[in-house]
């Protein structure tokens, strides 16, 4: 079985929370949630050693895009 790089509410080391833009209103996605999206990106690439960071920071960035389409879509709807 692989081992889990990624610990509870922990960060690659160098990884850094870009500053939200206009777009985001501030939602930052919690460790737990970018872990998971993170491990998965490692284990569907086939494990590379090397790309913690690089898996982090995209998990990161694809949770807020993810969010922002969820948001967008909503405020569409409205009555």
């Amino acid at each position: 079985m692989k081992q889990n790089i990624f610990t509870k509410n922990q960060k690659p080391a160098g990884a850094s929370s870009p500053g939200p833009s206009k777009d985001e209103t501030n939602f930052i996605p919690s460790p737990d949630e970018v872990a998971r999206k993170a491990y998965f990106t490692y284990v569907n690439q086939g494990s590379p050693q090397g790309h913690e960071v690089q898996h982090w920071l995209k998990a990161e960035a694809e949770l807020i895009q993810e969010r922002n389409r969820t948001r967008s879509h909503e405020f569409h709807h409205q009555t």
